[in-house]
């Protein structure tokens, strides 16, 4: 069972984290170390080219590392990115990006994690963005 459920993590980026929800990121499924995430198409997120502009897909990646983050140590509202690593593999298209992460090591002031970005509408064979990265924890007062 994850440390944060779907609603409180929710709760948490409406309250803490408006523009995801301007964005409209949500999550499919949050697990313990596991999370499936969603950026919905818009056509204001296209660049030049007709492909989803790379800071909508660092945007989502990030929410997904979050999201593990906090399902690992729980509600830490101060927890942030210390370090993020993307690999743009190919030109995603007009459609829903999906996010797959999960936890590669989960400390008490470090988590590490990656994420494997794909288009919703083609295979998940053939990922758009491969992302690691590393939350901070703050010590518990």
């Amino acid at each position: 069972m994850p440390r944060i459920s779907i609603e409180d993590f929710n709760a948490l980026v409406a309250a803490e984290l408006p523009f995801a929800g301007d964005l409209g990121m949500s999550l499919d499924r949050l697990g313990p170390g596991t999370v499936t995430g969603r950026l919905p198409y818009r056509s204001n997120f296209l660049r030049p080219g007709g492909t989803i502009a790379g800071p909508m897909l660092v945007a989502l990646a990030d929410y997904a590392m979050y999201a593990l983050t906090l399902s690992v140590v729980g509600r830490v509202p101060l927890a942030v990115t210390t370090n993020l690593n993307i690999n743009f593999l190919r030109r995603p298209g007009p459609h829903d990006v999906i996010a797959e992460g999960r936890v590669i090591k989960g400390g008490k002031r470090l988590v590490v994690s990656e994420v494997t970005l794909f288009s919703e509408e083609e295979a998940k064979t053939d990922p758009v963005a491969h992302i690691t990265g590393t939350y901070s924890v703050p010590p518990k007062s």
